[in-house]
């Protein structure tokens, strides 16, 4: 075996410059691998690619080429169809079989007349191009520059992959570090200003307590609003600590019974159904897989809102119900209450984002952000459709299978009763009947 020039060193990135840029990789030489049976020809393709900026490798055979290319990164192989022992069409084969010579271009040279079917067997083996026999110089020149410049530029696309590969795996693994450095921040100072909330809480009560009719109206005033305070901040310390906390726990993948977790959501919401007079229908609802407590959360949430947010001039009445949709179950929470402006649907989902003040509906501005993170967690998505004035429908999607926890389509009605409103009522009949 002969070369042009010396060998580049074995494993060294022939593309890959001293410093490191793109310019000087344009720079760099490549090697061309010419395989020919016969020493004139080879030769010959030395003489047509000499005055190109390349190293050029000489073989003699298909074994002698194939320890050539294991030693270094060849841009482009020049190879005689016809050679005894290891022709063409299988040198080719075996070059394209193997994944490092994935962007090495083969050109197929050929002394005698080739058949469309020729060709298209060196299509098949990986050949990119063929040359006639007898060559045309500028032909070739013209065609090798072309594969060079590809595996060129191939060369540094896959480096630019690799690099931005790299920036992004140590993006994510910063933004995790950031996030759980967050999420122990909100975790540890939520529970360290729970404390003195409490003391001042509890000394202004203390202070009303003591000074009751002592003090003058403005004095019992700001009293009311020191507590009122406190309160709302407990609130909000403990919402953060409920959306800081769902990082930290695995999305569950068990099979749940949505009529169950609706359930115990109407059961932690009693209070709230039987003072708004809130009437509750069901459809029969799917198992979804899920982690429970937080399809419960997410139920509670929602019909929380529903309720809370309900117009002035009726009571409250809220549907949820189920259909699939592309593989999974869309679940619906629809109320009759003030409805939202489309303009403010993606923000409600936002964190501590709330449409009015406080005096007006009391709450964080957390809830609805809760509900997406538990809804994208299961690999879901939330949304709203609604009109002022015109109550909402908030719709999600969760995984599970085409099942639903009851044979039955009847609607069943939870409403306050002096019993529980939490629960549906006995009574038995027919699909579609409203039960009391």
């Amino acid at each position: 075996m002969t070369g042009r020039s010396a060998d580049p060193p074995s494993g060294r990135d022939p593309l890959r410059s001293h410093d490191g840029t793109a310019a000087s990789r344009q720079e760099e030489r490549v090697n061309i691998v010419l395989v020919d049976d016969q020493p004139s020809r080879l030769l010959s393709y030395e003489a047509i690619l000499g005055e190109m900026d390349a190293n050029l490798l000489k073989a003699t055979s298909g074994k002698e080429a194939l320890e050539v290319l294991l030693k270094t990164d060849v841009a482009v192989v020049l190879v005689d169809v016809v050679m005894p022992g290891m022709d063409g069409y299988e040198l080719a084969g075996l070059i394209r079989q193997h994944p490092r010579f994935r962007d090495t271009a083969i050109i197929l040279i050929s002394g005698i007349q080739m058949s469309d079917l020729d060709r298209l067997k060196g299509y098949d083996s990986g050949a990119v191009d063929y040359v006639s026999v007898p060559i045309v110089p500028e032909m070739l020149r013209a065609k090798v520059r072309v594969y060079i410049d590809l595996f060129r530029k191939t060369r540094e696309l896959h480096r630019l992959n690799r690099d931005l590969e790299q920036l992004v795996a140590e993006r994510t693994a910063e933004l995790s570090r950031s996030n759980e450095e967050l999420r122990q921040f909100a975790v540890i100072a939520s529970h360290d200003l729970q404390e003195p909330l409490r003391m001042i809480s509890s000394f202004v009560q203390l202070l009303s307590k003591r000074y009751q009719k002592k003090l003058d109206q403005n004095a019992e005033e700001f009293i009311r609003f020191a507590v009122d305070g406190t309160r709302r901040m407990h609130e909000l310390i403990d919402d953060l600590l409920s959306y800081s906390r769902l990082d930290k726990i695995v999305a569950g993948n068990a099979s749940v019974d949505c009529q169950e977790a609706l359930r115990r959501a109407l059961d932690n919401l009693h209070v709230t159904v039987s003072e708004s007079a809130a009437v509750i229908e069901h459809d029969s609802l799917p198992i979804v897989r899920v982690d429970e407590s937080q399809l419960v959360q997410l139920l509670q949430n929602l019909l929380g809102n529903a309720i809370k947010f309900r117009h002035a001039d009726r009571p409250p009445r809220i549907h949820v119900g189920a259909e699939p949709m592309d593989g999974k179950w869309c679940l619906s929470v629809r109320d009759n209450g003030i409805g939202i402006d489309p303009k403010f649907f993606e923000r409600i989902f936002q964190i501590f984002q709330r449409l009015h003040g406080r005096h007006e509906y009391p709450g964080t501005g957390i809830g609805l952000a809760i509900c997406k993170k538990i809804v994208e967690r299961h690999r879901g998505r939330i949304w709203v459709e609604s009109r002022a004035g015109e109550g909402s429908v908030f719709r999600f999607t969760l995984p599970g299978s085409l099942e639903i926890a009851a044979e039955s389509t009847r609607t069943i009605r939870h409403e306050a009763s002096n019993n529980h409103p939490g629960r549906a009522s006995s009574g038995q009949g027919p699909a579609g009947e409203h039960h009391r």
